[in-house]
């Protein structure tokens, strides 16, 4: 073969090699570039991992944006909220001022315990924001136990139809969760959540998700408000009725097994009264027969991890 020939193949495959080689080396994995990572990845192990666990394993996820008040819990996911107006819930007598406050301890507690206080308030706010929508009760109890009746666990708090109730509350906690009640009854707004009237955690995704306007993710829970019309300020115009008939939820014959507790003398007094014989006005009842016992609840090993608070 002519060199001359053979010279010019071999400038041309030099140029070929020149060309391609570079658009091939990003294609290599990164850990040969940079190195083997020093700790495994927390979202992989099925140990540290549920359903949406990312949001909290996402570096800067969580920051809080410059110049506004450290929130390290908090997820915004909306452009704008409209923060609820600061409204003091005050029931017509001491007694119904008692009842309101531990319906919405009980909430608190029974629905975000584990939580930092920002979850906490974040809970509170969905029920008295629920208070003010024609679309609920005019009461705190009401509702904190609306369906509380149904045996389908159906009811608007799983906590109050699934004997969630049956286990004695641990006295810390229980009064971490009062604090936040009185705070909340007395005004105290917590505006990143804005009008939301509803919630779930990130373990889980319901099928009313995808209709809603998500508003921030606060914990381990997601917050989202009603779209059009019912999810403006305009349409939480209710005035807080400052009676509340209800004191608990509407059944209490659950088959418990209590997890330990202090004793009673350090609990102080059962979180709630118990419900009047008498029917309450407008109350609809339930032809279903109670359910006596309910089924110890498993957890996926994925999912184990789904409520803890965040460090």
């Amino acid at each position: 073969m002519d060199k001359a020939l053979i010279g010019r193949v071999t400038a041309l495959l030099v140029a070929l090699a020149l060309l391609v080689v570079p658009h091939l080396l990003p294609a290599a994995p990164l850990d040969l570039l940079s190195g083997a990572p020093t700790t495994p990845d927390r979202t992989e192990s099925a140990n540290q991992n549920f359903p949406g666990s990312a949001f909290f394993f996402a570096e800067g996820a969580f920051d809080p944006v410059p110049g506004a008040q450290p929130a390290p819990h908090l997820l915004k996911l909306a452009r704008q909220v409209t923060s609820a107006p600061a409204i003091s819930f005050r029931g017509a007598t001491a007694l119904d001022s008692y009842r309101a406050m531990n319906c919405l301890t009980s909430a608190i507690y029974y629905e975000a315990a584990n939580e930092p206080d920002e979850g906490q308030r974040a809970v509170a706010q969905v029920v008295l924001n629920r208070v003010r929508s024609p679309l609920w009760p005019n009461t705190v109890c009401g509702v904190v136990y609306e369906g509380s009746e149904r045996t389908d666990m159906l009811c608007q708090f799983t906590f109050s139809c699934d004997g969630a109730m049956a286990r004695t509350p641990q006295a810390a906690q229980w009064a971490r969760a009062r604090r936040v009640a009185q705070d909340a009854l007395a005004g105290a707004v917590y505006a990143p959540v804005g009008l939301a009237t509803h919630y779930h955690t990130l373990a889980v995704r319901p099928n009313w998700s995808g209709t809603l306007t998500p508003v921030a993710v606060v914990g381990a829970h997601i917050f989202y408000r009603l779209p059009g019309p019912r999810g403006l300020p305009s349409a939480f115009s209710i005035r807080y009725a400052g009676r509340e008939w209800l004191s608990g939820p509407a059944r209490r014959d659950w088959s418990a097994r209590p997890m330990p507790a202090a004793p009673r003398e350090i609990m102080g007094p059962a979180p709630y009264y118990t419900v009047p014989a008498a029917p309450i006005p407008g109350a609809r009842a339930s032809g279903a027969k109670p359910q006596e016992s309910l089924p110890e609840s498993t957890i996926r090993p994925e999912w184990r991890n789904t409520g803890q608070p965040i460090i």
